[in-house]
């Protein structure tokens, strides 16, 4: 779906058609381990499900570039094993699926260099490309550029009928000092993400987001219109 000129929502990632770039983020990889060292015992299907997903989307658009925009991994003061295998798993099946691989630094991409290394990816703390501006989103970074695409919130919806909730996760249109702002829902399978109707905001871009169009991603992608009329 065409949410912006040039830009457009398929599934978790965002195209950039002009430029042929695929936008995609806040994978959190190695999550499993660390629920695991909280007591918490999951089957570690996580990057199984993400590169199946990213199978699909790959099979409708052909991108040059492929931008992760931060959170690649999850633990915050170490690189745990798990992290280690599956960066460098999905590292590899993107860089079959693309001539170049950039790596935004998100805040739990501490240790995120050493990994990159292995592969010879490059670690920026933010990207550019024609008008559009890409960071992570957990601080304000200044740009002339038109728009500015953020993760880190890991926006969502939740739909209730009765006692039934189901949350589902979403896309945020809007603008940012005068700049068309795309906040970009995570690809974590296992994390639904933040209600945008609940709640304290986690990214500082996000201040009033009363105006700003909801998209949600389900099997296909749905306009819900402005948050203020959805509450």
């Amino acid at each position: 779906m065409k949410i912006l000129p040039d830009m457009e929502i398929v599934d978790l990632g965002l195209w950039l058609k002009n430029e042929k770039v695929l936008v995609v983020g806040d994978f959190h990889l190695g999550y499993e381990e660390t629920l695991k060292g909280k007591g918490v015992l999951m089957p570690r299907f996580q990057l199984k499900d993400i590169i199946e997903r990213l199978e699909r989307i790959l099979e409708t658009i052909n991108p040059e570039k492929i931008v992760i925009n931060g959170d690649l991994k999850h633990e915050f003061g170490k690189v745990l094993n798990q992290e280690w295998r599956d960066v460098l798993k999905l590292v590899d099946f993107l860089l079959d699926n693309c001539k170049e691989l950039i790596l935004v630094r998100g805040n739990h991409d501490t240790f995120l260099l050493p990994i990159a290394r292995k592969r010879g990816v490059q670690v920026v703390n933010d990207y550019s490309v024609g008008d559009v501006f890409i960071c992570h989103g957990n601080e304000v970074k200044e740009t002339s550029a038109k728009k500015v695409v953020v993760g880190h919130e890991h926006p969502a919806i939740s739909l209730r009928e009765k006692e039934k909730v189901e949350k589902y996760k979403c896309f945020l249109v809007g603008k940012w000092r005068r700049k068309s702002l795309v906040v970009m829902p995570s690809f974590n399978p296992i994390s639904d993400g933040s209600d945008v109707l609940e709640g304290e905001r986690f990214s500082p871009y996000l201040e009033d987001i009363s105006n700003f169009g909801v998209f949600v991603v389900g099997e296909k992608i749905y306009d819900f219109g402005k948050i203020e009329d959805l509450n």
